[in-house]
């Protein structure tokens, strides 16, 4: 098996599939931004004199190749060979020769799969910012369409007070903009530059770490090169943390969903295409769709605490074990981004009841329109609350459907150009066209 680091010596077969553990096939996630990487480090190399111009001119092309081939689903890390940096680097030795090995020069493999990471988690943080929105979007234009639709209010799972579904789907919609700011502050912490940190201890080549900066679209090297190295697992584990909280989001909406659907509050019906039978009861219609994103969801919900049980004992300096943290981290964006696309898909086409509140076991539920009615008028509150109360034991309130309310936030003023503008604030703010355009450079030449 082809190292980087081979020397006269060869671990045991049994030892070696121990330590790469499934570092191969989750590396292909990661063969993209490692050239990219090389690409950056590469042209650095020649800009400070350590690389001859003649080898940069067939090195950097030779790279481009290899990274469209990576972005298209061609790249393979061969049998034998160890990871996408070994990889990478054998390509370019057994295609360009002498040439090929003089790219790791100023780095470690530590410093390349950081920012491997880096790359990998910034642009997973815009798909999923992406997908988040198409959800926000869908919540906005159902909460604006049924936004005098009356549904009723709980608390404690018991019948409260009037709301709407312009309410309801309008309260994940503002959730989602709370999560793009945990998203916004994972983002901020992932676009630090870690190359030229090499194994964590910085390098005597005279490395331009601005401008591998520049290159690759970082907001700011990790200045420091011990605590870049000790960012590793930091950065997972924050942005760990901006996953779990729009799965929370997800997860509630679904859990609201399967119960609102369930016949003893029939208050909405989902597309049959997302739910499913039984194999013995002919009536059913099981939503097992939204069953799966809650199950899914709060098992994302448990990621950051995996990340910190495998790093919060380290101390300075690398360790094998931040490895592990891989195979949660980095399928995880793909799982929550799945989520996402099926509740998006299922909240265009829920069907909402639209005369719920008419049914007499909903009349209490207006107790508080009435008190408010009669405080108006000019009745002291706890006066007003007595009578309300006194003509709900006799059996003698009658409600007036009718609700009126205006202030910010409520059924008739549900603000939805408000947190249209706040979410697309924190969207904009964040900036992911730039390292986008960085990588489009450095890919195209």
């Amino acid at each position: 098996m082809p190292t980087l680091w081979e020397k006269s010596t060869r671990p045991l077969d049994a030892i070696e599939r121990f330590t790469v553990g499934h570092d191969r096939e989750l590396d292909l996630y990661l063969a993209p931004y490692d050239v990219l990487g090389s690409i950056a480090h590469t042209t650095m190399l020649g800009a400070v004199g350590l690389l001859p111009a003649a080898d940069l001119d067939v090195l950097l092309p030779e790279l481009r190749a290899i990274y469209r081939d990576a972005v298209e689903g061609r790249f393979v890390i061969e049998e034998g060979v160890e990871d996408v940096h070994s990889q990478v680097e054998l390509l370019l030795t057994r295609r360009l020769g002498e040439a090929g090995k003089k790219i790791h020069s100023g780095r470690s493999r530590n410093d390349q799969v950081l920012v491997d990471l880096k790359l990998f988690t910034r642009d997973a943080l815009r798909r999923t910012a992406d997908a988040v929105m198409r959800l926000f979007n869908e919540l906005q234009r159902q909460s604006r369409r049924h936004a005098s639709v009356l549904m009723p209010g709980y608390t404690h799972l018991q019948v409260a007070m009037p709301s709407s579904f312009g309410l309801w789907f309008g309260a994940y919609a503002e959730s989602l903009c709370d999560d793009m700011l945990l998203v916004e502050a994972a983002y901020r912490t992932a676009n630090r530059n870690p190359l030229g940190s090499a194994a964590g201890y910085g390098s005597s080549f005279p490395l331009d770490r601005t401008m591998t900066t520049r290159l690759l679209g970082f907001d700011t090297p990790a200045y420091n090169s011990v605590y870049a190295q000790m960012g590793r697992g930091k950065t997972e584990r924050n942005v760990a943390f901006a996953l779990a909280s729009i799965a929370s989001t997800v997860a509630k909406l679904a859990y609201d969903a399967c119960l609102f659907n369930s016949q003893n509050f029939a208050f909405i019906r989902l597309p049959d295409e997302c739910t499913t039978g039984s194999s013995i009861m002919p009536h059913k219609k099981n939503p097992d769709v939204f069953e799966l994103i809650r199950a899914r969801c709060n098992r994302l919900q448990a990621l950051p605490q995996d990340i910190m049980m495998i790093m919060n004992n380290l101390p300075s300096g690398y360790f094998r074990d931040l490895q592990e943290i891989k195979e949660q981290f980095v399928p995880a964006f793909d799982a929550l981004i799945d989520c996402l696309d099926m509740a998006t898909y299922i909240v265009q086409r829920i069907e909402v009841r639209r005369d719920i509140t008419d049914e007499a076991r909903y009349d209490l539920m207006f107790s508080v329109e009435e008190v408010n009615r009669r405080v108006l008028a000019g009745v002291p509150f706890r006066d007003a609350y007595k009578q309300v109360g006194l003509e709900i034991e006799a059996g003698t309130f009658r409600p007036d459907r009718h609700v009126h309310h205006t202030h910010e936030g409520s059924i008739g003023r549900p603000c939805n150009d408000e947190v249209d503008a706040l979410m697309h604030e924190v969207y904009n703010r964040i900036g992911f066209d730039r390292a986008t355009e960085a990588e489009r450079k450095l890919a195209e030449g």
